[in-house]
């Protein structure tokens, strides 16, 4: 049991998946730093020194002067603005992704295209030929 286990993990297809999910472990640290530290500040300056992080809408009725003012004291809030975030993230993620994906496909060998097979009788074709072997 132990080494069918040594051989699974050792198959190529698990070790390319751990190495796809430290990889993009590390791509979404860096799309949350893009976002967070470039992107965001862009557009909040942008839209007049919005900051899109500490956007929220109170439902508990207490007026929190803050979003970590409101998460700590376990205030009922709406963080709309940490959703427009995530969108940011998504949307950028799924750009990267979109590029890699169409590099690689560039990178990639042509496949030979299998040389076309020579047409047939088409069915008229096979029709006429019943009926003529049937007229004899």
């Amino acid at each position: 049991m132990l080494n069918e286990f040594k051989t699974f993990l050792m198959r190529g297809n698990v070790m390319d998946l751990a190495v796809g999910i430290i990889i993009g472990a590390a791509f979404t640290a860096i799309v949350n730093s893009l976002v967070g530290d470039l992107i965001n500040p862009i557009i909040g300056l942008i839209l007049g020194g919005i900051n899109f992080s500490d956007m929220f809408i109170d439902l508990s009725g207490t007026s929190p002067a803050s979003l970590a003012a409101a998460k700590e004291s376990g205030a009922a809030v709406f963080a709309y603005g940490a959703f427009i975030t995530a969108l940011i993230n998504f949307v950028i993620i799924g750009w990267v992704v979109f590029m890699l994906v169409k590099m690689m496909n560039k990178l990639m060998p042509k496949k030979a295209e299998a040389p076309a097979a020579p047409a047939g009788p088409t069915e008229l074709d096979i029709l006429l030929e019943i009926r003529d072997s049937l007229k004899k």
